[in-house]
């Protein structure tokens, strides 16, 4: 019974932390901006770590494939037991704050495949380090499958695999795209709430400075703030969260106008996406005006969206000689839209039709 369970608790954990590797190595961009995320001051107040989150991000789900691998084939078992204890603890963790403390709604575990609440992730972390337990205190029972010469190679052969699956990914588009821009997806009808969908509740509450301390007060206690109480502020608190939409924050404004639903009714539309341009490649930025002629030429209307400043704006075209007009979206949703910076998407009457990395400008068919 007891070599049952830890055989099981090999492929279970083995697979699992395989699948989940290789869904975020499909999008470490996307797994970055998450650790961006974990980083960033409302949350752990580690700024100086943003500039690595990519790098971070592809160590992690690279090794997490590889213990994976290591795991199911009993690659020197007590170094990669120790170590996913101590990569599930650290999971663990990660989870319960986001979920206790309400600062991270999406752990990024699964990517865009999947996406589990705060609370189901933590859930998830709990159940495997149940298994990864149970593999600990049974570390006899997990005997190497092959002799040390195809260990080594299928070791060897991972590390290969994973390292041109980040290469390949980082400089082109991910393999499979689970994002709700992805090509073939209507934008319109992903902004779309159902009739029947469950709406968010959310609860007034008011801010009073009483005795040179802020306090909150609820609709309900309105009667119990003290007559020489100063009012502060009011903000909503979201006591559950209702249906939000695949594509939210969805726009392209320009002087305070959102001419979202004109353009998106262009039968032949092409942005070109640069959420920063501070950030963006200039190597990509070169190429764009080049292809914003051509376009005009075969019939589109051509601009670009960004999150960026006028004066970044300003300064973007007359760095590298841009023509179109750019039009503001939110940071996240460009993020969203596609992982490179700058990146081309075409798209007709709302539809998505293709995707392109600024290195791959060459497949585009116009």
């Amino acid at each position: 019974m007891k070599n049952i369970l830890t055989q099981f608790s090999r492929l279970f954990v083995g697979i699992l932390f395989i699948i989940s590797g290789l869904i975020k190595l499909n999008d470490p961009v996307g797994f970055s901006y998450k650790l961006a995320e974990y980083f960033s001051e409302p949350v752990f107040n580690m700024p100086f770590l943003e500039p690595f989150a990519l790098a971070i991000a592809l160590f992690l789900v690279i090794l997490e494939v590889i213990l994976g691998v290591l795991l199911l084939i009993g690659y020197k078992t007590k170094f990669t037991i120790w170590s996913l204890l101590i990569l599930i603890v650290l999971f663990t963790f990660l989870t319960f704050y986001s979920a206790y403390f309400d600062v991270v709604k999406d752990c990024g575990c699964f990517g865009d495949a999947l996406k589990p609440t705060p609370w189901q992730s933590f859930t998830k972390d709990i159940v495997l380090l149940f298994f990864i337990l149970i593999l600990y205190f049974n570390q006899k029972l997990v005997q190497p499958l092959f002799n040390n010469t195809i260990q080594n190679s299928i070791l060897v052969v991972s590390y290969l695999l994973c390292f041109f699956m980040g290469y390949w990914v980082l400089n082109h588009l991910p393999i499979i795209d689970f994002r709700p821009f992805k090509v073939g997806n209507n934008i319109n009808e992903g902004m779309q709430i159902p009739e029947n969908a469950p709406k968010s509740e959310v609860e007034m509450v008011f801010i009073y400075k009483v005795n040179g301390v802020q306090k909150e007060f609820t609709e309900k206690e309105l009667m119990n703030i003290p007559a020489w109480a100063t009012f502060v502020d009011r903000k909503d608190k979201v006591i559950k969260e209702g249906y939000i939409p695949p594509i939210h924050d969805f726009t392209i404004e320009k002087d305070g106008k959102d001419f979202k639903e004109e353009f998106l009714n262009e039968q032949k539309l092409m942005l070109i996406v640069a959420y920063d341009l501070n950030k963006s490649s200039a190597d990509g930025m070169a190429k764009m005006e080049a292809l914003h002629k051509k376009a005009l030429i075969k019939g589109y209307k051509v601009i670009g969206m960004t999150a960026s400043s006028p004066e970044q704006i300003e300064a973007a075209k007359k760095q590298f000689g841009l023509t179109f007009d750019f039009y503001f979206c939110d940071a996240i949703a460009l993020k969203t839209i596609e992982r490179a910076n700058p990146s081309v998407v075409i798209i007709s009457k709302a539809v998505v039709k293709q995707k392109v990395h600024y290195n791959d400008i060459e497949d585009l068919k116009l």
